[in-house]
């Protein structure tokens, strides 16, 4: 019988070992991190005959095995996998070997820096209201391997995929591919802007139809000369497609052009979708041309759309108080979402901020602020950090309250003292200093915002 280990006892890896079980493999899940919680699951996966070892580093002496599959949360580059594929152990990552199992159904592959989630949800959305079995995967919704392990094929997988994902794929190859936007992120894994464009541009490559989005001034920029044959989407109208086909906003219609040769062809209102800001706008477009490139009428596009009811975590409205809004912002994670999370909001706002800071260029956070925000909470290791950056700027009105609870009961106070619209949680911080990742701590806001305002 072969040998797998399987690195990381979350979601994925779970679903990857008891995937690889199902196939006949013998398996052994390794977890370098022991807890009560991580030992309920070794005791259910022990009954279901996969060998689970906690507080333990894949060896590869003593691991023998013939396949490695990692975690998406696992580096790629740490030295059991260097070394493991030098000996010609084959290593993959959990997205591949759920690919290799769901390569019969096409796919849409949505990657990017910023825009991913909520882009991959109104895909699924589209698709779904289509009639299709559509299940969001990777990074939101399901695993890949768990779609994998479900008894009935999907029509269509729709695939939220990180650069890590990306990264540990071999031959991973959509119907669809998708790039949202391009900012400098996971610099600390990936050492290079450019090393993280490959890994993104990979899954392109790979894919039979791309669709970028035009406003990025990044992609816009080398797109004419990597990218001549995608399909490029503007908000600002047809006169700024990179290319000769695509989908754009035109007197406040969504418009395709599926062809350079082909006539415009409005589709849909861009106010179908209800959610404000302009990035949201970017996101419905590359939506929209994953549903017309899979051959989707344009009424259940539309119906979709208007029954949108938004992505956890990502600008998500939690209640209103006494003229205040709360929103939940917590998957915003780097500079550039936090940014576009405070443009997305009323001024004046109160923002909460901070937890383990990331690599980046803060210049037009921090712009963003000194206009929008009229006082700013910084929680978590990043906050001393911050509030030299703030103070650097010229930006005065804020406060160390290091915690989530501190920062929610001083955000009601200062909102009532500023008259602001508006507390939002748009950390710009990973969450790994104080929680096990971005969805606890926006579930935390929630529950304190809920528990001291009563509008639940």
């Amino acid at each position: 019988m072969p040998k797998a280990s399987v690195i990381g006892l979350g979601k994925s890896g779970v679903a990857a070992a008891r995937l690889l079980k199902r196939q006949g493999w013998e398996v052994v899940l390794s977890d370098s991190n022991t807890s009560p919680s991580l030992r309920i699951q070794q005791e259910k996966l022990a009954a279901e005959e996969i060998t689970v070892k906690l507080g333990h580093s894949l060896d590869l002496q003593s691991d023998l095995c013939d396949r490695i599959i990692a975690s998406p949360g696992v580096p790629w580059d740490i030295p059991v996998l260097v070394k493991a594929r030098e000996l010609g152990i084959e290593t993959i990552g959990e997205m591949e070997l759920a690919w290799r199992h769901l390569q019969a159904s096409p796919w849409v592959g949505i990657t990017g820096t910023n825009g991913k989630t909520t882009t991959t949800a109104l895909v699924a959305a589209i698709f779904q209201t289509a009639g299709f079995n559509a299940p969001a995967c990777g990074n939101i919704g399901y695993a890949a391997c768990e779609v994998a392990l479900s008894p009935t094929p999907p029509d269509w997988v729709i695939a939220e995929v990180s650069s890590y994902q990306v990264e540990s794929s071999v031959s991973l190859a959509p119907r669809i591919g998708i790039w949202t936007t391009f900012t400098p992120d996971h610099l600390a894994r990936h050492k290079t802007l450019e090393n993280y464009y490959n890994i993104k541009a990979k899954l392109l490559r790979h894919s039979h139809l791309q669709v970028f989005n035009g406003d990025d001034p990044y992609l816009n920029n080398i797109g004419k000369i990597h990218w001549p044959d995608a399909y490029w989407t503007s908000v600002k109208g047809k006169d700024f497609l990179v290319s000769q086909q695509g989908f754009y906003i035109e007197d406040g219609w969504v418009v395709e052009k599926l062809q350079p040769s082909s006539q415009p062809e409005k589709i849909i209102l861009a106010s179908a979708l209800p959610m404000v800001g302009e990035h949201n706008r970017q996101n419905l477009l590359m939506a929209v041309a994953a549903g017309r490139l899979a051959g989707i009428d344009p009424h259940a596009i539309d119906t979709a759309m208007r029954n949108f009811s938004g992505v956890p975590h990502r600008l998500e409205h939690i209640c209103t108080w006494q003229g205040i809004d709360f929103i939940n912002d917590s998957k915003a994670t780097n500079y550039d979402a936090a940014e576009v999370g405070l443009n997305s909001v009323p001024s004046p706002a109160i923002l909460i901020a901070g937890g383990e800071a990331k690599p980046g260029d803060d210049t037009a956070w921090l712009a963003k602020i000194k206009a929008k925000a009229a006082a700013v909470l910084l929680i978590g290791s990043a906050a001393q950090a911050f509030a030299q950056r703030l103070q650097a700027v010229g930006y005065t009105n804020y406060q160390i309250v290091e915690t989530m609870d501190k920062a929610v009961s001083r955000s009601i106070e200062l909102a009532k003292q500023h008259q602001a619209n508006v507390v939002l949680l748009s950390p710009a911080c990973a969450s790994f200093d104080q929680y096990a990742n971005f969805e606890m701590r926006g579930e935390d806001f929630r529950n304190l915002v809920l528990a001291l305002v009563g509008c639940g």
